[in-house]
Parts: C-alpha cells; structure tokens; sequence
C-alpha cells in the first residue's frame, strides 16, 4: 500500500515570526501522529530556521527548487549537495510556475531530478498542461513528454526514488480543481506510462495532486485510486485548513 503524501509549497511567502507560528501545530499534529508523510517546502532563506523547528518530529523539508550545476560561477543558484548539507530532505522539480516564469524546459528539469538524487535527495517532479493544451485534447501526451523526458535521463528505476505530483496549470492559483474523475485519469495514465517501462515502480510511485487542493475537496481527491496525496499551495499557508487537507488522506 502506498503512503499518501501531503506536501505544502509556500512559494515566495513567509516571515520569520509567520513560520514559526505556522509550523509549530503542523509539527505538533505529526507527532502526535497523521494518516501521512507531511513535507513542506518553504523559500531558501528560511530552510535552516524551518529545519530546526521541525527537528526530530518527523515532519520533512525540502526546497522549492534546485540548480542542475553542483558547483561553479552561477551567482544566485543553489546546488543539490548545498541542499542537503543544512538538512533539506526533498525539492521540487519543474513546477508549472518554474517551467511558465524561468524557461525551464524539459531536458533542464530532468537534469535537475538527476542532480537531486545524485545528492540524497528527493526530487518531486511536476508535470501539467496548460488550459490550452488540455482543451485541445493534448493533456496526455503533455505529461508522457514531461515524464519521458526524466525516464529518459535517469531510467525508470532511479524515477522511483522521487515522487510525482501532476498539477494541471489551468487549477494553479485560479479557483478551479480538476473533478476527481480529471485527475484520476491523468494519474492512471501516468502510472501507465511508467508500468511500460518497470512495472513495480508504476506500482509503487506515489503520485501527488496538485491544483487549488483545499479542505473541502481534499478528501474526494484522495478517495481516487491512483492519487496518492497532495502537493498543496495557498492551503499549505494557513495551518488549520492544512491539517485539515493531512488528515483526509486518511
């Protein structure tokens, strides 16, 4: 049986005096025990405070991005091995904002999954389509191109030492969730794509949702088949309606 996962991107937001008070119930409620895996993902410069307060209780925490370079003159980036070195345990890979905003392209975000495993951590890969790619009937061939092009770099096995997490960009920030019918389909098809190539890691490969994932549509999401949790973003923000989300995956 597959874990479920909960993990909260804070994006650009955060304070010293705000994190402090927004993980210590989170961090109370995992030790007090959950149905789930809790990851959050706050900005690099509050990675040490973050790690501190959730030192030995079982909450992980992971960065919201890495450089595919592990060293050298790349003024503003930061490596996987740096990541690791002050405790981080995960990164996400190729969110939709990163892909949309910086240029990420394909073979970058593979280069960055490869990066992150080769330092110990977790890399949690983002695929999604766009609201235009999904109305002209090309969601699935989005995703099997994002996903290949990470097969393709580290192999399907090395795919199974990170996570996936599909989160379709027209439910990013708008409002909008896909149906749970939406998002098992694109699931089922991604466990798919990676069982042609190893069927025990499509098996065993946790795969997030991610799309304006709230209290209220959390557990309906969780209840399908092949969603293994959620990669949640402005609900990661307000730790009632977090834990909320955390306890669904029950």
């Amino acid at each position: 049986m597959r874990r479920p996962v909960i993990a909260g991107n804070w994006k650009m937001h955060g304070s010293r005096a705000g994190n402090a008070d927004l993980v210590a119930p989170i961090v109370e409620a995992v030790r007090g025990g959950l149905p789930c895996e809790v990851l959050v993902f706050p900005p690099y410069v509050f990675l040490p405070q973050v790690l501190e307060q959730a030192a030995d209780s079982g909450l992980g925490v992971g960065a919201q991005n890495v450089s595919d370079r592990s060293s050298g003159a790349y003024t503003g980036e930061v490596s996987a091995a740096m990541l690791a070195d002050v405790g981080a345990s995960h990164v996400l890979v190729g969110h939709s904002e990163r892909r949309a905003l910086y240029g990420e392209d394909d073979a970058t975000v593979a280069a960055k999954f490869a990066a992150a495993l080769s330092a110990g951590l977790t890399p949690i890969l983002c695929v999604g389509e766009t609201r235009d790619e999904r109305e002209s009937g090309r969601t699935e061939s989005v995703v099997a191109r994002q996903l290949a092009a990470v097969i393709e770099a580290v192999g399907a096995r090395d795919l199974g030492r990170g996570l996936l997490a599909y989160e379709p960009v027209w439910a990013i920030g708008t409002g909008l969730t896909a149906t749970p019918e939406q998002a098992q389909a694109v699931h089922a098809f991604l466990r798919e794509e990676i069982a042609r190539r190893d069927a025990t890691i499509g098996n065993s490969l946790r795969i997030l949702y991610g799309g304006s994932v709230k209290a209220d549509n959390a557990a309906t999401l969780f209840a399908c088949e092949d969603v293994d949790g959620g990669l949640v973003g402005g609900a990661s923000l307000k730790p009632e309606e977090f834990l909320a989300i955390c306890r669904a995956a029950a």
